[in-house]
């Protein structure tokens, strides 16, 4: 093994570093959810590059709309871990809690630092209202994750997605204590997550919301599942075509609340379906690529990633075009591979010194992972 392996596999793998059993496909899906997130802002700020009506803009509209899943994707995940460790045991609530915010801020406080520092400092105070009291309160609300469940325009475009999950950190843990779900059988919980799934669906179809709530319940589902006795499953195909429809469901129009639940509806069965069959079986084909090395450590860097990838393409399009004239369609795909070259080392950098040692356990942590629970 080379030394540049060693180093990176010493930093990187986080589920041997933990002692806790890994499923390392999902592992590998955090890595395909964080890349196809990239592809959403990368298809963002390369478009003024190509002809407005030519082949390549289709495609990048293409492409923006299917990496727009990724972030159903980590919901997806988000629910089977955060719900099967909530399930396993019972544990005390502020120290659940702490540990939420624990993983959850500081990555995001440093982000959110430096946006503020150069939003101010380059004049792009669009965002931060003018008056300092307003100014003040709009800060305040982007620090406690408001963004995303309500209207207010997150100073991070993709923090929205923290409201989401900090709003199910808070809803899981009591819907377990109310319903008593820990006591239930297993049977009565799938019963329960399916009847819930139904209703939410139906909800946001006649009232509309964010539907996309709804995907925290097919991680949920995903880990009551694969908890049974021999239970039914998916194979590698199924699971693949089951995931590829999730991706291809975007590029079908759907205006209005109804057609929106049915979206995420059909998102929410395609990726159970990928996810059953990666960790049901994580040694048939689809495991093992989505356990492929790489793809792992971009999935265990994938919250830094997520938090200042952004930030780090508009800088490389800011540099590239002092070199490169924009106007024809070979750009979208010769700008690809060097944009995400240049995002890896700031969100590295994010990982390894702010994410890691602030927010990732120690190497004496002995909690086991839900993956691990599935097990016993």
């Amino acid at each position: 093994m080379s030394p540049l392996r060693r180093w990176f596999e010493a930093r990187l793998e986080l589920g041997r570093e933990l002692g806790a059993a890994t499923l390392r496909p999902m592992e590998g899906l955090r890595g395909v959810a964080v890349l196809l997130v990239f592809l959403v802002h990368y298809a963002t700020l390369v478009s003024p590059w190509v002809p407005a009506h030519g082949p390549a803009s289709v495609i990048l509209d293409a492409v923006h709309a299917i990496g727009n899943v990724g972030v159903d994707l980590f919901f997806v995940l988000s629910g089977f871990l955060i719900y099967g460790g909530l399930i396993v045991a019972e544990r005390p609530f502020l120290d659940y809690l702490w540990r939420r915010v624990r993983r959850i801020y500081p990555a995001f406080l440093a982000v959110f630092a430096l946006y503020l520092v150069l939003s101010i400092g380059l004049g792009r105070t669009e965002n931060l209202p003018r008056e300092p009291g307003a100014a003040t309160l709009y800060v305040l609300w982007n620090l406690l994750l408001l963004p995303g469940l309500t209207p207010i325009k997150p100073l991070i475009a993709v923090a929205w997605s923290l409201s989401y999950e900090f709003c199910f950190y808070l809803l899981a843990p009591l819907v377990i204590a109310l319903t008593g779900l820990r006591q239930r059988s297993r049977r009565w919980r799938v019963g329960f997550i399916v009847l819930m799934t139904v209703l939410a669906l139906a909800g946001f179809a006649i009232w509309g919301g964010p539907v996309r709530m709804t995907m925290f319940l097919a991680g949920m589902l995903l880990h009551e599942w694969l908890s049974g006795e021999n239970p039914p499953g998916c194979s590698a195909v199924v699971g693949l075509a089951a995931g590829l429809l999730a991706l291809a469901v975007p590029l079908v129009p759907m205006p209005g609340p109804a057609l929106q639940a049915l979206r995420v509806g059909l998102i929410y069965a395609g990726f159970f379906c990928l996810c059953l069959a990666a960790f049901q079986r994580p040694g048939n084909a689809l495991g093992r690529c989505l356990a492929w090395t790489p793809l792992r450590w971009m999935g265990n860097v994938s919250y830094s990633y997520y938090l200042l990838h952004g930030l780090a393409l508009q800088a490389f399009f800011s540099v590239a075009q002092r070199f490169i004239s924009p106007g024809h369609d070979g750009l979208a795909l010769a700008l690809l591979l060097p944009a995400w070259l240049a995002t890896l080392p700031p969100c590295l950098m994010l990982f390894l010194l702010i994410e890691r040692p602030l927010s990732l356990a120690p190497k004496s942590a002995t909690a086991r992972s839900p993956a691990a629970a599935l097990k016993s």
